[in-house]
């Protein structure tokens, strides 16, 4: 019988949170398969069977496990069932209904019963109104009378009417980690936000124009990500107190860009790193913010991969967000908050034009960053991202034309 042990993740971790198992105790599995999900203090990562057997597991999905200890383990004297192979039986076509609804009636990712659905778009039912009861959160005909006999009204997901439910979870090590840092951070930094404004006209143009090209040459959308991610680069070569942060009674500056990119995902916000931006084109950053993006999603963003960043980029705008101050990302001393385009009036030459506006933020630590480099940084950002031309080599083409 072998032993599966929690394996070491890092130097300070001495305890991981078991996700998920991805194989059934008592099933078969093989060599090098992944059997199970961790999660520690900074990633989520798989376990893999060392040989193949049958599985037994010993403990529990949410369970709190200690580096080094038994979890599972794997008989590798079994042998291998046969496998069984059986046809499936040809299904009859299922009748359709006397009504039948239109498809647009609901959303196609909205799942309702027949009559449900012919209900919903006869009396033109506000499907977020509806709390589904049915098997895989499908909505049924009983659905829609209650919400048709109390309009106006929603209870929560699983709950009746008027209820007064409260529900406990135990925190996952990664919010724990996440509540932590934060605390820290606004205990430890004397953190300052400053704001300004960007007009997104010349990037939108640029997207518009290019981006189909764009896509086809380099098999990635053209975002407004590797436009901030450049400005900042260029930025921070230009004021390095915001590209350093304080370690004991030293200043610690860095002669390259590792910009942090935040992501939100289901289990809690994590924030991998985009190494030496300043030497990556606009289609490297766009393909490394999909590729982090999509770790961060299926949760196999690695230790390295969230580290060592020198600055951090967040985007509360895709949630709808006009203004926020983001809170530090220690032991860095800066991070940008980029936040909703709204279009809005703005004085133009003397003129008022609609123009599509953006907030940014630059939360900063007043220990190690003055006022006047903050701005100034904020400003560099602005001007870079008003006049993308300058993303090329950071300065007007005219005026390095004319030598100015």
């Amino acid at each position: 019988m072998i032993e599966v042990k929690v394996p070491t993740v890092g130097e300070s971790i001495s305890e991981v949170t078991l996700l998920k198992w991805t194989r059934k105790s008592g099933s078969y599995v093989e060599r090098d398969e992944v059997i199970a999900e961790l999660e520690s203090e900074k990633a989520t990562f798989e376990v893999n069977a060392e040989q193949s057997g049958i599985l037994t597991t010993l403990a529990a999905e949410g369970d709190t496990v200690l580096i080094g200890a038994v979890f599972a383990q794997l008989d590798e004297t079994a042998e291998k069932p046969a496998t069984t192979v059986v046809e499936a039986k040809a299904e009859k076509p299922a009748e359709k209904p006397a009504t039948v609804a239109p498809v647009t009636a609901i959303p196609n990712d909205i799942k309702s019963t027949p009559v449900a659905s012919a209900i919903i778009a006869d009396k033109k039912v506000d499907v977020a109104a509806i709390t589904p009861s049915g098997f895989g959160g499908k909505i049924v005909k009983q659905d829609v009378l209650e919400a048709l006999s109390h309009p106006g009204k929603k209870a929560f997901a699983g709950t009746d009417l008027f209820s007064r439910n409260v529900r406990k979870e135990k925190m996952s090590n990664l919010r724990k980690t996440i509540s932590r840092r934060l605390v820290e951070s606004k205990n430890t930094t004397a953190m300052l936000t400053t704001f300004n404004e960007v007009d997104m006209t010349a990037i939108m143009a640029t997207r518009a124009k290019h981006k189909d090209k764009f896509k086809e040459l380099h098999g990635v959308n053209l975002g407004f990500m590797s436009f901030f991610t450049k400005a900042c680069a260029i930025a921070l070569s230009e004021w390095p107190t915001v590209n350093a942060y304080i370690d004991g009674d030293e200043l610690v500056y860095h002669d390259y860009a590792d910009i942090s990119i935040a992501v939100s995902t289901p289990r809690g916000l994590t924030v991998p790193v985009i190494r030496n931006v300043e030497s990556l084109s606009m289609a490297d950053v766009e393909k490394k913010v999909v590729e982090l993006a999509g770790k961060a999603r299926d949760s196999k963003l690695t230790s390295d991969e969230l580290t060592g960043g020198t600055f951090t980029i967040t985007n509360g705008g895709v949630f709808g967000s006009l203004m926020s101050t983001p809170i530090i990302n220690i032991p860095q001393s800066a991070i940008l908050g980029m936040h909703k385009i709204q279009e809005r009036p703005m004085a133009i030459n003397g003129k008022v034009e609609i123009r599509p506006m953006m907030y940014l933020a630059l939360s900063y630590d007043h220990r190690i960053i003055d006022g006047r480099e903050s701005v100034s940084f904020l400003v560099r950002v602005k001007d870079i991202l008003e006049n993308p031309e300058l993303l090329l080599a950071g300065k007007d083409p005219v005026k390095m034309l004319l030598g100015l």
